[in-house]
């Protein structure tokens, strides 16, 4: 546990009190906004991989925050919770989108990996287009997890309380994800 953790928890807490208050609930929920918007859209993006999408499904994200924050128990973390939310609405939005286009959901990753290309929000170079590939051809749970443990620097700890994983686990997961993408990438 870090120094600033009892911080946060107690203040998170107090937000938590203010977003279920109505008297205080639109102000605490732009400060919530404030707070969670940048990493929650790079968790959205990596996994819905397109700016104006992600965008779309931040938006959704924060809607059902909004909505269903009074039945919000604090059984975990806030951050946790609305990364759980945020997740699931990037799973339901890439359903729908491979349904949409008829696509197997690998399929439909290797489409949006290829789109990488010509998206003008994406910075990064051939390595890291190469990267993104190789994530992709990764199952399911284990993208989900190199993902949030290596572009978003989020602790194990952190992503058992989103995913509701062990910790060993994810470990198991995040170590077979690295080995799969260095033997993919072993030319790069």
């Amino acid at each position: 546990m870090s120094k600033n953790e009892p911080h946060i928890e107690e203040d998170e807490r107090l937000l938590v009190k203010r977003l279920q208050s109505e008297s205080d609930k639109q102000l605490a929920f732009d400060q919530l906004v404030d707070r969670y918007k940048e990493p929650l859209y790079w968790h959205i993006r990596h996994m819905v991989k397109h700016h104006e999408d992600a965008d779309d499904v931040l938006q959704n994200t924060f809607i059902k925050v909004f909505r269903y924050i009074d039945g919000f128990k604090a059984q975990s973390k806030l951050y946790s919770w609305m990364y759980r939310i945020a997740t699931n609405e990037s799973n339901t939005f890439l359903t729908k989108k491979a349904k949409r286009l008829k696509l197997s959901s690998q399929e439909l990753q290797d489409h949006l990996t290829e789109n990488l290309k010509s998206d003008p929000y994406f910075e990064g170079g051939a390595i890291e287009y190469q990267l993104h590939k190789a994530v992709d051809a990764l199952p399911e749970k284990q993208q989900l997890v190199f993902k949030m443990r290596y572009f978003q620097d989020l602790k194990f700890k952190q992503i058992s309380e989103i995913l509701n994983v062990s910790v060993t686990s994810l470990k198991t997961n995040y170590h077979h994800a690295q080995k799969k993408i260095k033997k993919q990438l072993g030319s790069y």
